[in-house]
């Protein structure tokens, strides 16, 4: 089974969902890379199934990105720090309109992530976005431990990354091996 087919089975057919966002915001030029597990997935050794596909976009393209994806068939729900979409498989996509993400688009690289071939958020980046999902006090506790598991993926992946961390979260994570 490839990347792609176990990624389409755990989502219920989201291979199809995720190549239609990409080719909507390529065909479009818009600036937009994936962030969260999604990214880590890229970066890390061994990709983690998600259910979510976290994106972001430049700030002046969000109101162009929900259109497109509307067009598209996606249904859009807006939330504080976020507008969700859903199409026809069981997988979540989650536009991120958080401050905090708005360069990340500038400093993306191509990737392929379980077989798809998208924009991915700088690995550095990847470190950032999951360092202040985990530093939340306010997200649930399953949600801090994966964060936490990711942060770990990165750093065993790419030890120099164990300099990047805070003392908070050297004490949570061993250091690698050299």
């Amino acid at each position: 089974m490839t990347g792609k087919q176990f990624f389409d089975w755990q989502t219920n057919g989201g291979t199809n969902d995720v190549m239609c966002l990409v080719n909507c915001l390529e065909k479009a030029d818009i600036a937009w890379c994936a962030i969260g597990g999604i990214a880590v997935n890229h970066w890390a050794k061994q990709p983690m199934v998600t259910q979510d596909v976290d994106f972001v976009v430049s700030a002046d393209s969000i109101e162009k990105t929900v259109s497109l994806l509307e067009a598209e068939g996606f249904q859009a729900e807006i939330f504080e720090w976020s507008i969700n979409f859903k199409g026809t498989s069981t997988l979540s996509m989650q536009l991120s309109t958080e401050n905090f993400y708005r360069d990340f688009p500038s400093r993306s690289v191509p990737g392929d992530v379980h077989g798809i071939l998208m924009r991915v958020a700088s690995l550095e980046d990847t470190l950032r976005g999951k360092i202040k999902a985990w530093s939340e006090p306010q997200r649930r506790q399953s949600k801090r431990i994966k964060d936490l598991a990711d942060i770990v993926r990165l750093v065993e992946a790419h030890p120099y990354l164990w300099d990047l961390l805070s003392d908070d979260l050297k004490e949570q994570v061993d250091r690698p091996a050299k």
